[in-house]
């Protein structure tokens, strides 16, 4: 089920801020709401269930993590929460799409699209829209929030075990992902993207290829594998000029064309299986800028143009 031929729609609020420095990104399912993400959708043709915001579940232990891991028993809860409601979606043949909340609700809800491709025997591959790494561990992480770890804890890295307390094994292979439009990159992490193999194409390289080149290139990975395309956009994958509402602004981020780009491109793909919107902070916003864009952003994911394509679009299987 993807965007391109999907007609049921899952809308799943995800309001996690355990895994942020920063308040606020709790509100950011109702802002996103607000700015007319289900009547966008509709109008495109999809059918859209609002099935509302996940509650708050009970810390997984009375252990809230050290400085090394903070809020892990509260994370690690949601983490089994979403993992569930995700792969519950996927097997009923509908596309969730997971309203956040910070990134380390991305745990989750990959975790649980993992689960459904290894009961279908499909690759899982992840296209990570950020603009920075989230590829650190509890050893190289300078801040102890989880939420910059997601990405390490997926693929396996030591010490993030304990995030999926309880669940099946669903492992990420580091290969399977592309960080996209990353700009602000820890010095330990790189060692390890490098050192894993992960693909990153940062702002240098969008700079000098322009965004289809290495866009094209993963995706015909992606159908070349018969793979299930997970897609993570987080807020500070834009330029900070045009969506303030994110507690970790990086200038120079995606421009307003770019991003459009890369959504048409994954719709274009049929690839894509799964989404989250994470990090909106509507606190931070001004007047709802950002969470009108991001609406803008999915609706061009689910198949809004300007002019329909004459070209030939190859279906996924």
């Amino acid at each position: 089920m993807t965007p391109a031929s999907c007609t049921s729609v899952a809308l799943i609020g995800a309001p996690v801020d355990a895994g942020s420095h920063r308040p606020g990104c709790l509100m950011g399912p109702a802002a996103l709401r607000v700015a007319g993400l289900m009547e966008a959708l509709q109008r495109l043709g999809h059918e859209v269930g609002d099935e509302g915001d996940l509650a708050r579940p009970a810390p997984a232990s009375a252990d809230a993590g050290d400085g090394r891991m903070r809020n892990l028993a509260e994370v690690t809860a949601w983490t089994a929460l979403l993992s569930g409601r995700v792969w519950q979606v996927l097997r009923s043949g509908r596309f969730p799409l997971i309203l956040g909340g910070d990134h380390s609700l991305s745990t989750g809800s990959v975790h649980g699209a993992a689960r459904h491709c290894a009961e279908t025997g499909r690759e899982l591959f992840v296209l990570w829209l950020d603009a920075h790494g989230d590829y650190n561990t509890p050893d190289t992480s300078p801040s102890g929030n989880l939420h910059g770890m997601t990405l390490a804890a997926l693929c396996g890295e030591p010490g993030l075990q304990p995030l999926f307390h309880g669940l099946p094994p669903a492992r990420l292979p580091p290969g399977n992902v592309c960080v996209f439009g990353a700009r602000s990159i820890d010095a330990g992490e790189r060692r390890l993207l490098r050192q894993r193999s992960v693909e990153v194409v940062d702002m240098r390289r969008l700079d000098e290829e322009g965004v289809s080149a290495p866009l094209r290139r993963f995706l015909d990975q992606v159908r070349q594998r018969r793979g299930l395309l997970h897609v993570s956009l987080d807020v500070d994958f834009l330029d900070p000029s045009l969506a303030p509402g994110v507690g970790t602004t990086v200038p120079g981020g995606a421009t307003f064309r770019e991003a459009h780009l890369v959504m048409e491109m994954l719709h274009e793909s049929s690839l894509v299986g799964s989404l989250d919107v994470v990090e909106l902070n509507p606190f931070l916003d001004e007047r709802g800028k950002s969470a009108l864009l991001l609406v803008d952003l999915v609706s061009s994911l689910f198949g809004r143009t300007v002019m329909d394509r004459r070209t030939p679009v190859v279906r996924g299987t």
